[in-house]
Parts: structure tokens; C-alpha cells; sequence
């Protein structure tokens, strides 16, 4: 079993930006994706960004070039830098782990983004 938390998110001005956090309560040992998701009020949730335990990256195009993901193994962690934030991006955001044919998810940390 494993628990994901998330941290960082918040309330921002358009512009701004932020920094999630998501750590996992093990070492995640073997091939692994960590990533990122999101939902907007009334939308369904949606993939943001993800890593593979080998450095492959994959972006939404609506997020490329404004978010950036990475992970720091020896801290069980993974990041989302979001960059230039806009309103549309509000929602909460939900941490990933794919491992072992499961999927694991965070309880989800808001990010709000005011004009």
C-alpha cells in the first residue's frame, strides 16, 4: 500500500506561479510513472504531465511549455512548476502513482487562480 500527499497549492494571481509537491509514503522500487492530474468544476479530471521511472516526460498541450514535472527518487517526491498561471487552470490537482498494474492516488491539493 501505498499513500500520496500532495502540497503546494493555493490561491494566485494570474502570472503567477506555484510548486506541487507530492510525496510518497515508500520507496517506489521498479518501473513506476508518477504524474499529475487535474479537475476543473464540472469537468472530468484530466492527465497533466507524468515521468517514467526512466525520465520520459508527456505534457497535456494545453500545459507544454508552462509545467514542468520531475521527480526526486531519493525523496519519494514529484514536482509540478507551473508557470504563468491562468485562470483556466484552476482546479485540483491530484498526484499519480501507475506501479505494479495499480493506480494510486492523492487526496488532491486546490489551486486556485484569480484574474
Amino acid at each position: 500500500q501505498v499513500q500520496l500527499v500532495e502540497s503546494g497549492g493555493g490561491l494566485v494571481q494570474v502570472g503567477e506561479s506555484l510548486r506541487l509537491s507530492c510525496v510518497a509514503s515508500r520507496t517506489i522500487l521498479g518501473i513506476n510513472t508518477r504524474g499529475w492530474f487535474r479537475q476543473a468544476p464540472g469537468k472530468q479530471r484530466e492527465l497533466v504531465a507524468t515521468i517514467t521511472s526512466g525520465g520520459t516526460l508527456n505534457y497535456a498541450d494545453s500545459v507544454k511549455g508552462r509545467f514542468t514535472i520531475s521527480r526526486d527518487s531519493a525523496k519519494n517526491t514529484v514536482y509540478l512548476q507551473i508557470n504563468s498561471l491562468k485562470p483556466e487552470d484552476t482546479a485540483v490537482y491530484y498526484c499519480n502513482l501507475h506501479w505494479g498494474g495499480r493506480d494510486y492516488w492523492g487526496q488532491g491539493t486546490q489551486v486556485t487562480v484569480s484574474s
